[in-house]
């Protein structure tokens, strides 16, 4: 397979076809959250960005008007997961020039990612001249445990520093017996896999967070939200502000 070229965009950054997977095992803990600020932040760095919906319960993704979604459905009317369809998403990742943004559902966590080592994906897709990157949402609070374990099977199988970790505190502090993350025995054991992190942090409940709530149960971008007349000028500085910090982190990764 011939090797892709990577191009220059309108804001002077290099696109180079790309394959950006969410994955975690926990339900609710944010996925598609991640995915839609990680496609948003691609977009506005002028990268040619397709996103698929792989949640075959929640199609949060897919709500969002901002992107063309489209849904990857891997599980038949009868609830099985159908493995050859993976087949045909993965041919499209190593053929087409695009960013792709994969938002996948807890229930197709071990499947997808049993499918993508067990046929050595990673190397196909960089010898097809693709970059891979696996971003994984770390929550705290009662979420915790689910995420750390999630985290934990994906590092022990990555073939490669390709981990991408979000430490989302907005359920709580991502900490546990007075070590934050970085400090953990399940980090400091597979650090290897982690190439990059974004910090999401706990803000105050009454005021950022009810405004990011708002903006996310209205499926709208920051871009959006600020524009829109349904917030207010406090609320839009806000975003201003969240997005910044976020972007400003994304700017840093070898991908933006």
């Amino acid at each position: 397979m011939a090797k892709a070229t990577s191009n220059e965009n309108g804001t002077g950054h290099t696109s180079q076809p790309t394959v950006h997977f969410v994955l975690q095992g926990k339900g609710g803990i944010g996925k598609s959250v991640v995915a839609s600020w990680l496609a948003e932040f691609l977009i506005d760095r002028g990268q040619p960005v397709r996103c698929m919906d792989g949640d075959p319960v929640n199609r949060s993704l897919s709500q969002h008007k901002a992107f063309t979604v489209e849904r990857l459905d891997l599980v038949n009317q009868d609830g099985v997961l159908q493995r050859t369809r993976y087949d045909s998403a993965m041919e499209r990742f190593a053929t087409d020039d695009a960013v792709f943004v994969v938002d996948n559902g807890a229930t197709v966590f071990l499947p997808l990612w049993t499918y993508i080592v067990e046929t050595d994906m990673f190397a196909v897709l960089r010898q097809a001249g693709r970059l891979v990157y696996v971003h994984v949402p770390i929550s705290g609070g009662e979420m915790l445990t689910d995420t750390l374990l999630g985290f934990k099977t994906l590092a022990k199988s990555a073939p490669e520093r390709n981990l991408v970790l979000w430490i989302n505190e907005y359920f709580g502090p991502v900490a546990r017996d007075g070590k934050n993350f970085n400090q953990m025995q399940v980090y400091l054991d597979h650090q290897d896999k982690v190439l990059a992190s974004v910090g999401i942090p706990r803000r105050s409940a009454d005021t950022y967070g009810e405004t990011i709530r708002t903006m996310r149960e209205k499926k709208l971008t920051f871009a959006e939200a600020i524009a829109s007349s349904e917030f207010m000028l406090v609320q839009k500085s806000r975003l201003h502000i969240v997005r910044r910090e976020l972007f400003e982190q994304l700017e840093k990764t070898p991908f933006a």
